[in-house]
């Protein structure tokens, strides 16, 4: 049942590694959830906060049933990982989102996408390039990005003035629009397309929420064409996700004298495609890799490979040194380590995908290892 899924991924200190690893022991949700919260915490398969939260099943599932019922009311679909309708690519991902909150067209996964991302302060030559080559893959692709100010933005609007199918993934609840000035550019792409998130509805824009964000906008979609970037770009982190997840990245070449193409100087150095028109995509990316699921499935997406079990060596092990048993915030963190808070929140998640922590409420951290 679908509410056993919302329950469970509403848990505190749970996410999409650790309801993974408890589905491959248990099975379904609902043997989850009915198994012992003494046994599972005696077992380290959740952390020892999150007990109490599991003796408490009947409460859970009745507010995850009048949690759906808002959701139908508001006309947002809660697609979960067992649905037909949950997209393709994401399913392939190491522990995708257990659930997710859509809003529009549900049909829109159905075809392959194309990520088109990039910085918030763009040049009138990214814009350009934007435009230009949004229009050359809106026809072969459903074209996703983030609804973030500049490239994101022109992606999302050239696409529509196309009459392409676009998907925005948000980094809070489908019935927040984020920026607000995009309210109306979120309405439109409702029409042809849709708004996805794996954060519950109401769910505010905290900056933490972004990588989660990026990881799910390379996820969902067979390769990201990166515009513009400055060095510190949350492009790169979606590019970066995108590696993880074997799927193919694209950049635009920029002038070399250009803070915003500095980014993807650095991916195309790294072997990323460097991208002039949309046939550098399509020679790189099989024509049968465009064609729809439904007429022509493509050939089985190669699965993410599970973060390994190691700290590596630099940023991640100077997180692991600022943290404790006992939680930290982010800021905290950020002044121990010596990491800036945006390179900070990529590092975290990756963290908690390896299973070193965990996030306990808000934006706090600790150890479970």
């Amino acid at each position: 049942m679908r509410e056993y899924w919302i329950a469970l991924n509403g848990i505190n200190g749970l996410g999409p590694v650790r309801i993974r690893r408890l589905l491959e022991i248990f099975g379904t949700p609902q043997a989850v959830l009915e198994a012992r919260p003494q046994l599972l915490s005696e077992k380290k398969l959740i952390p020892a906060s999150s007990a109490a939260e599991f003796s408490r099943r009947d409460g859970l599932l009745d507010e995850a049933h009048k949690h759906l019922k808002s959701c139908e009311s508001a006309g947002i679909s809660v697609l979960i990982l067992t649905d037909d309708d949950y997209p393709l690519y994401l399913k392939e991902i190491f522990a995708p989102p257990p659930v997710l909150y859509v809003k529009g067209e549900r049909s829109v996964f159905r075809n392959h996408a194309l990520a088109v991302v990039g910085t918030r302060s763009p040049t009138a030559y990214g814009l350009n390039c934007t435009r230009g080559l949004t229009a050359e893959l809106c026809g072969r692709a459903v074209i996703v990005s983030g609804l973030a100010r500049g490239i994101d933005t022109a992606a999302h609007v050239r696409c529509l003035e196309m009459g392409g199918k676009t998907v925005a993934v948000l980094g809070c609840g489908v019935d927040r629009v984020y920026p607000a000035e995009n309210k109306e550019l979120a309405e439109r792409i409702c029409e042809r397309g849709a708004l996805v998130s794996e954060f519950p509805p109401g769910t505010a824009p905290e900056a933490y929420n972004f990588p989660r964000r990026n990881r799910v906008i390379s996820g969902i979609s067979c390769g990201v064409l990166v515009v513009e970037a400055g060095e510190k770009s949350g492009a790169l982190i979606t590019a970066d996700y995108a590696l993880q997840q074997n799927r193919a990245v694209f950049a635009v070449p920029g002038p070399i004298n250009s803070p915003v193409s500095a980014g993807t100087f650095r991916l195309i150095k790294d072997g990323a495609v460097p991208v002039k028109s949309s046939e550098d995509i399509f020679e790189h990316i099989s024509a049968a890799t465009f064609a729809p699921l439904l007429a022509a499935p493509p050939q089985k997406i190669r699965s993410e490979q599970e973060p390994s079990p190691t700290l590596a060596v630099g940023d991640e092990l100077a997180v692991w040194d600022a943290l404790s048993d006992e939680p930290q915030r982010v800021d905290a963190i950020a002044e121990a380590s010596g990491i800036e808070i945006p390179l900070l929140l990529g590092t975290l998640l990756n963290l908690e995908l390896k299973g070193f922590i965990t996030q306990t409420g808000g934006q706090q951290f600790k150890r479970i290892l």
